[in-house]
């Protein structure tokens, strides 16, 4: 791939997403060697191995999430995306030949600059601004559902048994003792607590205090409107992995303004959506291009705070989902907000401007330059505090997967329109993708946990229970 200067307005009206995947890359922008231009590119077959894109406030991360959306959907590489300020949704429309967005890319000698809309999918987990996203508690399980309810671990203990208790039911003939949505889990803790006796020999102790709060917390979660999140039809994941007609890879985007409100609740609702992924997929090695991208902003919420288990598993996901051809980018402010031994596995860089107003911001941009391979052309340093809007310090992997020194790059402008779709735009997008609306526009609501004890807990339903334990104790005699 080359980059060719001379652009001209004629030209801007030729727009082919595909002169910038070009031999296995994808253009995202060009740095300079003297009076030559350098096109900086992801290799496809090494954009599983993850990335990193960081910078302050205001210079330019959401317009290198949406280049970035745009090179792999043209690859034909699907994306999920959270679109936490509503402008990614731009993504699905034309862009606007903008002068600003021209003289860029005469800058950088993109010759046939031009605008297209790209395949786009909306999702909402509050059903509103997408399809709706939903997962049952089951799927959830109790390890990240105790960090969306901020349990103690005596607390994570009690949930842990409410599951298991469930699923030992199902295993015993109940199969209809599924723990699917709230209220669900609410009725099976609620049971516990009042077998809480009979139960303790083999699952321990189950203390009254602890049921209630736990009680209190679900309460907390359905105020904050988990409870549209949690239920039927769970969300299928394979559906984020589809192409259009044209080969181009489908732009997943998730409407995250409303969830930005309960922030525990996006990061653990993107966690799930990542363990999922790893448990479904099948080890595929190293292809020439990913099966799906996964564009993670704001992800310093998914560390804040969070217990040693939980950070074990992300990094154990980050770390191994690369083998199921999953590459995943987390985007957040500085590089200091990703723990080390998940930035260890982020081999593509890209850096926007970091500001320096205090002591320990100094410090934090020392440690960003030095998370770089070294050019000796370039004070990384002093450059990290020089870069201007949609600019940015990139190193990519190449090779064999070694890191390129670090460069100053000015980021292509993206092709679909920067800033958000209107409302009446967004919702004609929702309703013409028909196969998802029929599959996941209704809720459903079959017996589960809460019917079934409710049921049991009458006294036709008390007596069919203690004649199916005399059942079983007759059955383990014979």
């Amino acid at each position: 791939m080359t980059a060719k200067a001379g652009a001209s307005g004629s030209e801007h009206s030729v727009a082919d997403p595909r002169d910038y995947v070009q031999d296995g890359l994808i253009l995202i922008g060009c740095s300079r060697s003297g009076r030559d231009l350098v096109p900086e590119c992801i290799e496809l077959a090494l954009a599983n191995r993850h990335g990193l894109v960081t910078g302050a406030t205001g210079t330019g991360k959401t317009v290198t999430l949406q280049v970035l959306a745009e090179g792999f959907s043209a690859a034909g590489v699907p994306v999920f995306a959270a679109d936490i300020k509503g402008d990614l949704s731009g993504i699905a429309a034309k862009g606007d030949p903008s002068p600003k967005l021209v003289e860029r890319a005469e800058e950088i000698g993109l010759k046939r600059y031009g605008n297209t809309a790209f395949p786009t999918v909306f999702w909402d987990i509050f059903g509103v601004d997408g399809h709706p996203v939903r997962a049952t508690v089951q799927e959830m399980g109790p390890l990240l559902l105790s960090r969306l309810m901020e349990l103690t671990e005596p607390q994570e203990g009690v949930l842990n048994i409410a599951f298991r208790w469930a699923e030992d039911e199902r295993r015993a003939g109940d199969e209809n003792m599924a723990i699917l949505d709230l209220k669900d889990l609410r009725s099976v803790i609620d049971e516990m607590g009042k077998r809480a006796s009979s139960l303790r020999s083999k699952y321990g102790h189950v203390a009254t205090s602890t049921v209630g709060v736990i009680q209190r917390r679900l309460l907390v979660l359905e105020e904050q409107g988990a409870g549209k999140f949690f239920g039927e039809p769970a969300l299928d994941i394979m559906d984020f992995l589809k192409v259009d007609s044209d080969g181009r890879g489908i732009v997943n985007v998730l409407a995250a303004e409303k969830l930005m409100d309960t922030p525990r609740l996006y990061a653990t609702f993107l966690l799930w959506l990542l363990t999922e992924l790893f448990d479904r997929l099948p080890e595929v090695g190293d292809p020439e291009k990913p099966k799906l991208v996964f564009l993670f902003d704001e992800a310093h919420l998914l560390f804040n705070d969070a217990p040693k288990a939980v950070l074990e598993q992300v990094e154990r996901v980050t770390r191994l989902i690369r083998s199921k051809g999953v590459g995943v980018y987390y985007v957040t402010q500085s590089p200091g907000d990703v723990p080390d031994r998940v930035s260890a596995q982020l081999g593509n860089r890209i850096q926007h401007a970091l500001r320096a107003f205090t002591p320990k911001e100094q410090k934090a941009i020392r440690a960003a330059a030095q998370t770089f391979r070294p050019n000796p052309d370039i004070d990384t340093e002093r450059v990290l505090q020089e870069l201007k809007v949609g600019e940015a310090l990139v190193s990519l992997l190449h090779n064999k997967g070694e890191p390129s020194m670090v460069q100053r790059t000015l980021i292509r402008p993206p092709m679909s329109r920067v800033g958000p779709l209107t409302p009446p735009e967004r919702k004609a997008i929702i309703e013409k993708d028909k196969a998802n609306r029929e599959k996941y526009g209704e809720s459903l609501d079959r017996e589960s946990a809460y019917e079934r004890l409710q049921s049991r807990n009458t006294a036709v339903g008390r007596i069919k229970e203690r004649l199916s334990s005399f059942s079983n104790i007759l059955r383990g005699k014979s």
